[in-house]
């Protein structure tokens, strides 16, 4: 297996002088994925949940059901210069019955969006397995004002190199379900979907995603696909990914920091108000400011 992080020797400059000194870096290496020994799409990814990252992507992607799809996933040879397996190739094996075709549209792929299926909304309708309408689950505000640092918190190899995203499902009692990071955001959200798909939790009512990155329309549909009810954010969500939301259900929360948060659809399932705040606050939906009595 890949390395999570490397250490390369880098000029630090400060105001009182320079030296040379190691500096610790996020691994970014390329994943392939077959299937039946077909190349189906590479993204950019730090190894690791390799196995996870495969089965959440096959899923957001609509090409499977659930981890009974799937007969193997195994590593094929993929060696560098020295002849040294780079384990940068993952083949997938369907299961008897199955048959997994790839779908019409190209991926895009690149280290900033991992494997970004861009399709309409139309056919995230047509492909989505769960009506996010049936969940009526609620979450706190108190839960979730603590969901962000709960996850820097869990954030290892960001600490360390300051260079990956982080994705974490919670239940929405504010339970730590699984925490994955990634120097791709999608990717890092692919790991932890993966991870629910291989220990039969789908779909995940619920639940909360927290994410460290902005909201896109990418990460909106991973979270209908695998039936996840509530998406939350530190930074903003895009103008496509707050439509989607309301158009599907999702309860899409951005710029969640402090005791503070923007709920761009969906906002019934939010209840409650952060314990201490006083008397009237301003709550936000999209970016209409209301005040409201709360206390």
């Amino acid at each position: 297996m890949g390395r999570v992080t490397t250490r390369i020797p880098v000029r630090r400059i400060r105001l009182h002088g320079d030296a040379t000194r190691p500096d610790t870096l996020a691994v970014e290496e390329p994943l392939e994925i077959r299937i039946a020994g077909a190349p189906l799409t590479m993204t950019m990814r730090t190894p690791g949940a390799d196995i996870d990252l495969v089965h959440g992507f096959l899923l957001s992607e609509g090409l499977i059901a659930g981890a009974d799809d799937i007969d193997t996933i195994r590593y094929c040879d993929g060696v560098d210069a020295d002849g040294q397996n780079t384990y940068n190739v993952l083949d997938v094996a369907s299961a008897p019955g199955v048959t997994l075709t790839a779908p019409r549209r190209a991926f895009i792929t690149t280290s900033a969006c991992g494997v970004c299926g861009k399709s309409s909304i139309d056919e995230l309708r047509a492909t989505s397995r769960f009506d996010l309408r049936d969940d009526h689950s609620t979450v706190d505000t108190d839960v979730l004002i603590a969901l962000p640092d709960r996850l820097r918190a869990e954030q290892k190899t960001f600490a360390g190199t300051g260079g990956t995203h982080g994705a974490a499902l919670f239940s929405t009692d504010g339970t730590l379900l699984v925490v994955r990071e990634d120097v791709g955001r999608h990717n890092a959200v692919d790991k932890v979907i993966g991870w629910a798909v291989r220990e039969g939790r789908i779909p995940l009512r619920d639940t909360v995603l927290m994410v460290s990155s902005r909201v896109s329309f990418e990460l909106v549909q991973k979270a209908v696909m695998a039936g996840i009810p509530i998406l939350a954010a530190v930074s903003a969500p895009s103008s496509l990914a707050a439509s989607l939301g309301d158009e599907t259900g999702l309860t899409v929360i951005g710029f969640l920091r402090g005791e503070s948060m923007n709920i761009y659809s969906a906002p019934e399932r939010v209840v409650g108000h952060p314990a201490g705040s006083t008397d009237r606050s301003v709550l936000r939906r999209g970016d209409r400011h209301v005040t409201e009595d709360v206390g």
